[in-house]
C-alpha cells in the first residue's frame, strides 16, 4: 500500500477492503464503483482501430478486468459503513435497500443506445433530486477536460453530488478512479480520502487532485 498526501487530500494506492478498516468513520463517502459490465474491455475493443492494435488499445484502457465483475454485498456494506452520510452512484446494481432519496444523472444524450441517466443510491433524508449535464461522446455540457478513464464521472456533476451534504467536512472515495471526486472535494472546500487499486488511474488522480489543490479553491457554478 502507498499513502500521497496532497494538501487537503490523502490518496491510497491499495484495495479498498484493505484500506477501509484502517480508517475512522468519516462524514460522507461518495463514491461511483465498478458496476460489474465490463466497461474496460468493451472500451478497448472499441478504440482498437484507434489505437492501431487491440494490444495499445488495452494499454490505453488497462483492460485488465476491473470491471468484470461489481464489488461482493459485504465490501458495499463496509463502503456505506464508512461514512455517516453516503452516495454511490450504480446504486441500482449493488443491491442496496430501499431509499427516499434517488440522485438522478440525466445525461441529456438524445437517442441514442446508450442509458439516458445514471442513478446514484443515498441514505440521505430528502426527496429525489435530478441534475441535468450533457455527456453524450464529445459533445458535453461547459468546456469539460478530457475522460482519463473509461467510466470518468463529469466534475459538475460530483460537485452536485457533494453539494447535497453541504454540512460534510471529510469525502471519502473508495473507488477513486481519476480522482474527479478528490478535484470536486478540494477545489469546495473539503478534506478528502481516495483509494484506488490501479496504479495507472491512482497516479492521474494524484496529478489532478494536486492541480486542483494548487488553483486553490474556486467558485463552483452549482446551477443546473
Amino acid at each position: 500500500m502507498k499513502v500521497e498526501k496532497i494538501g487537503r487530500a490523502t490518496l491510497y494506492l491499495g484495495d479498498c477492503r484493505d484500506v477501509l478498516p484502517t480508517l475512522g468513520k468519516v462524514d460522507a463517502v461518495v463514491t461511483d464503483p465498478p458496476y460489474g459490465i465490463g466497461v474496460d474491455v468493451a472500451m478497448a475493443k472499441q478504440s482498437g482501430t484507434k489505437y492501431g492494435n487491440a494490444a495499445a488499445a488495452k494499454r490505453q484502457y488497462d483492460a485488465t478486468g476491473w470491471d468484470c465483475a461489481p464489488p461482493s454485498h459485504e465490501t458495499i456494506a463496509a463502503v456505506v459503513a464508512a461514512g455517516r452520510w453516503s452516495i454511490i452512484f450504480g446504486g441500482n446494481y449493488f443491491g442496496l435497500p430501499a431509499s427516499r432519496c434517488w440522485l438522478v444523472w440525466d445525461k441529456e444524450n438524445g437517442s441514442n443506445a446508450f442509458a439516458d441517466a445514471e442513478l446514484a443510491w443515498t441514505n440521505l433524508d430528502k426527496p429525489v433530486r435530478v441534475k441535468r449535464h450533457m455527456w453524450n461522446g464529445m459533445i458535453r455540457k461547459g468546456h469539460e477536460e478530457r475522460s482519463e478513464h473509461p467510466t470518468q464521472k463529469p466534475l459538475g456533476v460530483m460537485q452536485w453530488a457533494i453539494d447535497q451534504i453541504p454540512d460534510a467536512a471529510t469525502i471519502l472515495d473508495p473507488f477513486m478512479g481519476s480522482g474527479t471526486t478528490g478535484v470536486a472535494a478540494v477545489q469546495m472546500g473539503r478534506d478528502f480520502i481516495g483509494i484506488e487499486r490501479e496504479p495507472k488511474y491512482f497516479d492521474i488522480a494524484c496529478r489532478r487532485i494536486e492541480d486542483a489543490q494548487r488553483q486553490g479553491d474556486m467558485f463552483i457554478d452549482r446551477t443546473a
